[in-house]
């Protein structure tokens, strides 16, 4: 269960960082913002596209005795990412679901999941 976990946690960071490297205006868009400017753009490939697949390479390729220690740190930036989205409903509430509140849901429930499985 612990692979499969991981794995799939690995799979969304690679697809969010190959999304955000390919099409970084997309990315912004979900959100209904733009990224008009190149710097806008470069930042978006650095945080979410270099970011998703260092930590997707690091999940699927840590050395075993390093593995434990990879995995909660994921999970406590998941956490993290997650308990900043709920900062952010208490400041200004969302107006949909998606896709703030679904992916505040995913990140938690997917630390848990590591934290649980490593």
């Amino acid at each position: 269960m612990g692979t499969v976990v991981t794995v799939g946690a690995a799979v969304l960071f690679a697809a969010m960082g190959l999304v955000a490297l390919v099409r970084p205006a997309y990315v912004v868009g979900v959100f209904g913002g733009t990224a008009a400017t190149v710097d806008a753009r470069n930042e978006v490939r650095a945080v979410y596209g270099g970011f998703g697949i260092a930590i997707a390479m690091l999940l699927l390729g840590a050395p075993p005795e390093m593995r434990e220690g990879v995995v909660v740190a994921v999970a406590i930036a998941l956490a993290g990412m997650a308990g900043g989205r709920v900062v952010a409903f208490v400041v200004e509430r969302p107006r949909h679901l998606y896709p703030t509140v679904l992916l505040c849901v995913v990140e938690a429930v997917l630390a848990v999941a590591l934290l649980l499985v490593r």
